[in-house]
């Protein structure tokens, strides 16, 4: 196999050189259009300037952080496919048989990683050696940026298949070199790597270096670095003793000669998972501390015309401008005069363009008075969405969307016309992406109700990457799991100031008083409320996770903290039925007149035999592969590594036991075969 297959498949290479973003957020990287072709350029020509390390910077915020797609919902999308949003197709992951090994898994892919790692040893190269010219603070910004975006890339790989080679060089196109680095080191050394790149970055970057907060930060890398921690925390801890974790049984890394005599820095997995809980709780503090006075208060009201007062925790996500709100740590820009759009107001104005709330979701809300919907003193009624919404969680009351409510009022005299003025009854009879429902519960978070913006792929939507409440949720599952008890540090305090800028008022900010009414056999229908396929008994955990899904919705936390949590296992014994509305037998069954619930592959709603609640994965029962629900298999906690990957390392590629990599847990090294169990 020649080197360069090697390396076209293995180390995905995206070339040597750096793309300049131009302007998406940014100024315009002028100095660097002006240079010779990226194909011509060497560390020798390049990386001398302050203007240049910014225009390296510039693209990886592009090729790395999170952004919103065009013709979609954007980044609300990312939590589909959980108990928290669904679309109308679900994951083959949960679906037996459907998800297979194959030869290829773009997945796997290492071309952020090599760009960064080859323009990060060229900047210090050069930087080391006094080559750098421009504001010595500014030119050690960019650095630091640099860092940070190998550390978050790597915890995007580490996310999907867990162990990973640790590679720190743009590696030469040398066969043996390129074999040597396919050794997957342990997920908890992973972390260590990943933090440790992050404490590096702390020493690089500047302090309230961008008042807008369109750059990475001294916060936004610590609040990331509680993120890392906890993550792996969480996931030695639920999946102790498993092939998923370093020395567990059946750990497929001790077959490997390299990790055969592996052990945990700190002695054992116990106290590997108590170093990065107590990483989470300092990295955690460190953010919630200098920000909790500035985080805004949700007033429980939508505006529904320009004489209304703004809602401040609406707006913190429905605008086009982040910059004034001290709680979004980072955020991305878009812009008509840079050309540079998303679609996230032509979905928020119609039914999110392929996603919708779940019942489940809608159910783990509180009341209004802070208690669970079943314990309350006011009556839970889910007949119509107005009802739904009534006396409810102030996150949900303006989240949800309702019949009737005005979705648009702003530069009314804009000739843009994807925009929907008035909320109508959900359309969950369409299948169209554009206009359908597919829950019947639509979600209104990110918009701005300005037509201007409803141009077809023409909006401005901002996008928040990282904000202070995250770190707040994060400490208080760290140190409780550190501690086990509720009044230890500072818990109480953050999770009532979270409580308090949700919007409740008066006692509903007690989270104690939710804990002490929480049923755990009334919360089946959240994920989260299991570990391994067991019903946590711990009512204080379980409300931790609470409190985190409701704060968090459609932000792109649900499915890591289902994977760290090991909240799927319930479903291998009992499929899980994704549910919406309560279409029938309800006033919302006589909001529609063409309904068929047949089966067929005519039928637009789900049978009323089925369930009361609209099953949108049981429309049509021929050739369904959801129509019993949806199940689980252990492995696909992780993503199987392509068989390619095998061959092309193996010392003879032809042999996989002989290559230095290893298989995910439960995956076969067999091409087109699903999981084992």
């Amino acid at each position: 196999m020649k080197p360069n297959n090697i390396y076209n498949h293995m180390l995905r290479c995206i070339g040597s050189a750096v793309l300049c973003l131009g302007t998406l957020v940014f100024a315009a990287c002028n100095d660097f259009l002006g240079q010779e072709p990226p194909s011509q350029l060497t560390p020798e020509g390049y990386y001398s300037t302050e203007a240049q390390l910014q225009a390296v910077a510039n693209q990886l915020y592009q090729d790395v952080l999170p952004q919103h797609g065009n013709w979609n919902y954007g980044w609300y999308l990312t939590d589909n496919n959980t108990d928290n949003q669904m679309s109308l197709s679900p994951d083959n992951k949960f679906g037996t048989g459907l998800w297979k090994t194959s030869n290829t898994n773009n997945n796997w892919s290492w071309g952020n990683i090599r760009n960064i790692n080859y323009q990060l040893n060229a900047v210090l190269t050069k930087y080391n050696a006094g080559q750098v010219t421009g504001t010595d603070a500014t030119v050690r910004q960019y650095i630091g940026e640099i860092y940070f975006m190998r550390a978050y890339a790597y915890f995007d790989l580490l996310k999907r298949f867990g162990d990973l080679p640790i590679v720190t060089q743009a590696l030469p196109d040398n066969e043996a070199i390129l074999v040597a680095a396919n050794k997957r080191r342990p997920r908890n050394e992973v972390s260590r790597f990943i933090t440790s790149t992050l404490d590096t970055a702390l020493t690089y970057l500047k302090e309230d270096f961008d008042a807008k907060h369109t750059r990475i930060s001294t916060d936004a890398a610590h609040l990331f670095k509680s993120r890392v921690a906890l993550y792996e925390a969480s996931w030695l801890t639920n999946f102790k003793g498993t092939p998923f974790v370093p020395l567990g049984t059946g750990w497929a890394g001790a077959t490997k000669d390299y990790n055969s005599t592996y052990q945990y820095p700190t002695g054992s997995i116990d106290a590997e998972a108590e170093y990065f809980f107590k990483m989470s709780v300092t990295a955690a503090e460190k953010v919630a501390e200098k920000y909790k006075a500035q985080l805004v208060t949700n007033t429980g009201s939508i505006p529904q015309s320009l004489s209304d007062p703004e809602n401040p925790y609406f707006k913190m996500w429905g605008t086009t401008d982040m910059s004034a709100t001290p709680e979004i740590l980072l955020w991305r820009q878009y812009s008509h005069a840079l050309g540079v759009n998303n679609d996230v107001e032509v979905a928020v104005q119609a039914g999110n363009i392929g996603t919708g709330f779940t019942r489940s979701l809608i159910e783990s809300y509180l009341m209004q008075d802070g208690l669970p919907i079943y314990a309350s003193s006011y009556t839970y009624e889910d007949g119509s969405l107005a009802k739904v919404a009534t006396h409810r969680d102030p996150r949900l009351a303006i989240f949800l969307k309702v019949p009737g409510q005005i979705n648009c009022f702003k530069n009314m005299s804009s000739t843009e016309d994807h925009f929907v003025e008035i909320e109508p009854k959900p359309n969950i009879t369409s299948k169209t992406p554009e206009t359908a429902y597919y829950t019947g519960y639509a979600i209104r978070k990110g918009g701005t109700f300005d037509k201007a913006l409803t141009a077809n792929g023409g909006s401005e939507n901002a996008l928040a990457v990282f904000r202070v409440t995250e770190a707040l949720l994060n400490y208080i599952e760290a140190q409780y799991m550190l501690t086990k008890d509720i009044n230890s540090g500072k818990i109480l305090e953050y999770w009532r100031l979270i409580r308090e800028k949700a919007g409740f008022t008066g006692t509903a900010q007690d989270p104690t008083l939710t804990i002490a009414a929480t049923n755990m056999s009334k919360e089946i229908l959240d994920w989260g409320a299991y570990t391994a396929g067991v019903l946590l008994s711990d009512k204080v955990l379980y409300n931790i996770r609470r409190e985190r899904r409701c704060e968090l919705i459609a932000e792109g936390l649900r499915w890591m903290d289902l994977q760290r949590w090991r909240a799927c296992d319930q479903m291998k014994a009992l499929p899980y039925h994704t549910e919406g509305i309560h279409l029938w037998n309800t006033e919302m069954e006589s909001w529609y007149t063409n309904l068929i619930s047949d089966g067929s592959s005519a039928a637009n709603v789900s049978s009323k035999a089925l369930s009361e609640y609209y099953r949108p994965h049981e429309v049509t029962m021929a050739n369904n592969n959801f129509k019993d629900g949806l199940t689980w298999h252990n492995a696909h906690y992780l993503e199987p590594l392509p068989l390619k990957q095998f061959l092309l390392t193996a010392d003879d590629h032809a042999t996989i036991a002989r290559s230095p990599l290893y298989q995910n847990p439960y995956w076969p090294t067999v091409t087109d075969q699903p999981a084992e169990q």
